[in-house]
């Protein structure tokens, strides 16, 4: 169901927020278009509304006529499971706090040209919490279809972004380390309510079921999954703890397909990454990261046969970004990097078992996050599982999950 546009959501408001954006108090209102930002499935966890605004200004003397689209992106508007659930993990709180805060200061110290993320023009505190920001579309940023993946262009480029967001992490934690403690929750946490586990539960169970039914896996990989269910979420909080002793950055904490734009040049070539959506940041290693955009973003073709090159690539844009911006912290090593994603492995399949399916889930099966949430006999319709291209992928990554022991359930 599509929120309604909130009363406040008028003309002499937006005109307060654009005299603000532009910084020109000759600016005057005199429509807003407005139109959902995104389909059904490109965000789970808040509703996005594209502004439109017609005004006029003054230049040189002489009144002018523009137009400028701007992106609202509210805590979810329609009352129900999910609204309850966002508003009690305080997830938008998080993305307030980082785009404010942490990220504005990350993109200062890179400086121009390497942008992690879109500009905010102002915050409405009041429930639903709005922020309001640049349309990253009118400025050449586009989605890549989530159910191909991205080629090894794009992931060359976003697993480039990715390194150039932690080690400017790393930099302003060193300069000012109470962003550390900032960002302790992400997407697994002893904090968040009941509903949160269980999304999770139910999906790798919804996953256990589907499994049984392939032959070339059934029952042994089936038993498997459905013992390791009901412990995921405990493994998440878990996998997700910093250690002290290890290097740590602040996370993404959702960095797949959908969280990240691109634009291209004249030859539909992609030479530019940005980052969207902050609510589940984190800080802690960078295994995190790494292991749910492999899991996630990557095409097959991509999984297959680059998972090295990506590693590479980020280590030398770690590497490089941070003697940038001199950190004292020593970047690091690759052995060091392969030791964590070990010691992290299991994340992946967590990563492949309860997100990628809504990644590869068909457009027209798309289910919101209240209807994937278990019904009162513990039932859930997620068709996301039965996608023949998400069992073409898994049939692949099970037998390694599996020799590597990570369906085991943990001691």
């Amino acid at each position: 169901m599509a929120p309604e546009t909130p009363s406040w959501l008028n003309l002499d408001f937006t005109e307060r927020v654009l005299r603000f954006a532009e910084n020109d108090s000759t600016v005057q209102v005199i429509d807003i278009f407005i139109k959902p930002a995104t389909n059904k499935g490109d965000n789970y966890t808040s509703d996005m509304m594209r502004v439109v605004v017609e005004f006029t200004r003054k230049h040189m003397g002489k009144k002018v006529n523009e137009k400028k689209s701007l992106i609202f992106k509210f805590e979810p508007i329609v009352e129900g499971a999910r609204k309850d659930m966002i508003e009690k993990t305080e997830i938008f709180d998080t993305e307030i706090i980082m785009m404010m805060g942490t990220l504005k200061k990350m993109n200062e110290m890179l400086g121009p040209g390497n942008r992690l993320g879109a500009q905010v023009f102002h915050v409405r505190m009041e429930r639903p919490l709005c922020l309001i920001m640049e349309d990253l579309a009118a400025l050449g940023f586009r989605m890549v279809d989530r159910q191909a993946g991205l080629d090894r262009a794009h992931c060359m480029l976003a697993i480039r972004g990715l390194a150039k967001f932690h080690a400017s992490s790393v930099a302003l934690c060193e300069k000012e380390p109470e962003h550390k403690r900032l960002y302790r929750k992400g997407m697994f946490s002893e904090e968040f309510p009941q509903d949160m586990s269980s999304f999770f539960v139910t999906a790798c169970l919804s996953l256990a079921t589907e499994v049984e039914t392939w032959p070339e896996f059934g029952k042994r990989y089936a038993d498997k999954i459905r013992a390791f269910a009901p412990q995921l979420y405990k493994v998440g909080i878990e996998t997700v703890k910093h250690r002290d002793d290890e290097f740590n950055v602040i996370n993404h904490g959702d960095s797949w397909v959908n969280n990240m734009l691109f634009r291209y040049d004249d030859r539909a070539r992609p030479i530019e990454h940005i980052f969207v959506d902050f609510q589940l940041c984190i800080y802690t290693s960078p295994a995190i990261d790494l292991h749910y955009f492999l899991s996630t973003s990557p095409s097959e073709e991509v999984y297959e046969n680059c998972m090295d090159a990506m590693l590479h690539e980020y280590l030398i844009t770690m590497t490089s970004t941070m003697k940038q911006l001199r950190c004292k912290t020593p970047p690091p090593t690759m052995d060091q990097i392969k030791k964590t994603m070990r010691e992290r492995a299991v994340y992946a399949f967590i990563s492949s078992a309860t997100v990628l399916p809504l990644v590869l889930v068909d457009k027209s099966q798309v289910r919101e996050i209240d209807e994937m949430l278990p019904n009162e006999d513990g039932s859930v319709d997620n068709p996301s599982y039965k996608n023949p291209i998400y069992r073409r992928v898994m049939s692949k990554r099970l037998p390694k999950y599996m020799e590597l022991g990570l369906l085991d359930v943990p001691v």
